[in-house]
């Protein structure tokens, strides 16, 4: 499903530094991975790198045979609107809509009706334990909750791959 071949990326400046050097390795459908190190090495590099959010200076990212570093800027943001869901370390809630509505937005985008988005954010929230907090406001949230609305928006599209940055920091 997910391969990563001879993955490198530099960061250039007065210090300049070569965070990752020649990563290989593959993933299968189901597969779990913890990236785990001390800060700085570049761990949310990585994950930067295969999510596509960043480029590489040399590589490969295939999901599913895709070269990810081949798309364009819109193909692959449209490829990882469809296939990928993200839990960031800063959250990203967006503070203008609801939990609800934060958790429907991969839904929205992606162009789902408004009844089968419901009940895929209802459902989601319920599985986070947040099912009476659907109206609410994110100020209105403590930082676990505001976790836990994250990972239901990176789930609620059922992504074919999902990206957790120290996904359980506030919880």
């Amino acid at each position: 499903m997910l391969s990563v071949r001879n993955l490198s990326k530099s960061f250039s400046g007065p210090r300049s530094k070569t965070v990752l050097r020649d990563i290989s390795f593959e993933l299968a459908a189901g597969d779990y991975v913890a990236v785990m190190g001390e800060s700085g090495i570049g761990k949310s590099t990585l994950l930067n790198l295969i999510a596509g959010l960043d480029r590489p200076d040399s590589g490969q990212v295939l999901l599913d045979g895709e070269d990810l570093c081949a798309l364009g800027d819109d193909a692959l943001t449209l490829f990882r609107r469809k296939h990928m869901g993200f839990v960031f370390q800063a959250f990203h809630i967006l503070p203008y809509l609801s939990v609800a509505q934060n958790v429907a937005l991969p839904l929205a985008l992606n162009g789902m009706r408004n009844k089968p988005m419901r009940r895929r954010v209802g459902a989601l929230l319920d599985s986070v334990k947040l099912g009476e907090r659907g109206e609410s406001m994110p100020h209105e949230l403590s930082g676990g909750e505001m976790q836990r609305v994250a990972i239901a928006r990176a789930l609620v599209h059922k992504p074919r791959l999902v990206f957790a940055d120290e996904p359980t920091g506030n919880l």
